[in-house]
């Protein structure tokens, strides 16, 4: 390990992420036959084979993605070690739930006019970024935090309802009422397998959905499919790209999610992270408080 160069990890890293040696001369600006001869030498260095050639590219051994990891949270801590010493932040990461991505566009375009100098990456995913380790700067979350290095702020609770497209429900629920017992005489749209917990997903289940005809990773599948008359939804009330679609009346509310907003405590004097943490705070505050039946 002491042989180890800081270098030839960069470029295994540079492999994992552009999945073959070309795409990984590329983004480091060295030819492939260098980027082979940086991985040979840290394969010697460490006794093992780290990566896989063949026809169709590369694949990664276990123990390179192990040694991955390791590299992603250092190069991760060195970023952040470089913003933190600044008076001023180029860029910010800011990871937030697949499905908040697009409305939470808006507002961060409008500060990038306010402060020219500033990059921002906005990333919509389905796993929880670790702030603590500064995989993100910023991050919107559907629970709470558990670490003390972590500032966390409440954005308020957004309750669902259930959704159905004017056609549909002019064909099929023309009181915008869904009766207890008919929920198995209606296909369902909804997440798939893996997110069947989460509580709006049970709470369709608990009104007895039996079929879900279409079922997706990303929010806009799902309204669009909704929008399109494929079935009912469970949508976040105060969601304004479903504003088309009709709100139907369940004996059972639907359930309420909280959102809370966590930074790393060390970039809390930064006026530009205080800039996109109250612009984000400002947007869905301005949802939580919108909710209005349909």
């Amino acid at each position: 390990m002491d042989n180890l160069s800081w270098d030839d990890l960069r470029v295994l890293l540079a492999v994992h992420r552009g999945g073959s040696l070309l795409q990984a001369g590329r983004q480091l600006g060295q030819s492939t036959s260098t980027t082979g001869r940086r991985i040979a030498a840290l394969e010697a260095a460490l006794g093992t084979p780290l990566v896989l050639r063949s026809q169709v590219g590369t694949t990664l051994t276990a123990e390179a993605l192990r040694l991955i990891a390791l590299v992603e949270g250092f190069a991760h801590e060195l970023q952040a070690l470089g913003r933190d010493a600044s008076p001023v932040i180029r860029k910010l990461r800011v990871s937030v739930p697949t499905g908040m991505a697009a409305p939470l566009a808006t507002p961060l375009i409008a500060l990038l006019r306010e402060r020219p100098h500033l990059d921002i990456e906005l990333v919509g995913e389905n796993r929880m970024a670790d702030v603590a380790k500064r995989e993100a700067d910023i991050a919107v979350r559907l629970v709470r935090s558990t670490s003390n290095v972590l500032v966390e702020k409440s954005m308020g609770t957004f309750r669902f309802g259930l959704f159905a497209s004017a056609e549909y429900a002019r064909l099929r629920l023309p009181e915008r009422r869904l009766p207890r017992g008919n929920a198995a005489d209606h296909p369902f749209i909804g997440l798939g397998p893996q997110w069947k917990q989460l509580p709006h997903e049970r709470w369709m289940a608990a009104l007895g959905a039996r079929r879900f005809a279409f079922t997706s990773s990303a929010i806009e599948a799902i309204v669009e499919a909704t929008r399109q008359g494929l079935g009912l939804a469970a949508l976040l009330e105060a969601d304004s790209r479903h504003a088309d679609l009709v709100r139907i009346e369940t004996e059972t509310p639907g359930p309420s999610q909280p959102l809370f907003l966590v930074y790393h405590q060390d970039l809390r004097r930064s006026p530009d992270l205080r800039a996109v943490v109250t612009a984000i705070e400002a947007s869905l505050r301005a949802a939580a408080g919108s909710r209005q039946p349909r």
